[in-house]
């Protein structure tokens, strides 16, 4: 019986992790930003539709030490 629970405990825990690690990576560059409005242009728009929750991260500069 235990085993039998430890077993499905498992199959769930890899059926949710798996459908978490699902997103894409599209390289944009902000155009125009207008008070809440930002507009983007991608290489490439494939899979995105108008209205869609999209999450932004900024690209990390490298610091520059000077003297």
């Amino acid at each position: 019986m235990k085993k039998t629970i430890t077993a499905l405990i498992i199959g769930l825990a890899v059926t949710m992790g798996t459908g978490i690690a699902l997103a894409k990576n599209i390289p944009c560059t902000v155009v125009l930003v207008e008070g809440s409005t930002v507009t983007l242009q991608c290489k490439s728009a494939d899979g995105l539709s108008e209205g869609e929750k999209v999450k932004l991260r900024t690209v990390s500069k490298k610091a520059i030490e000077g003297c």
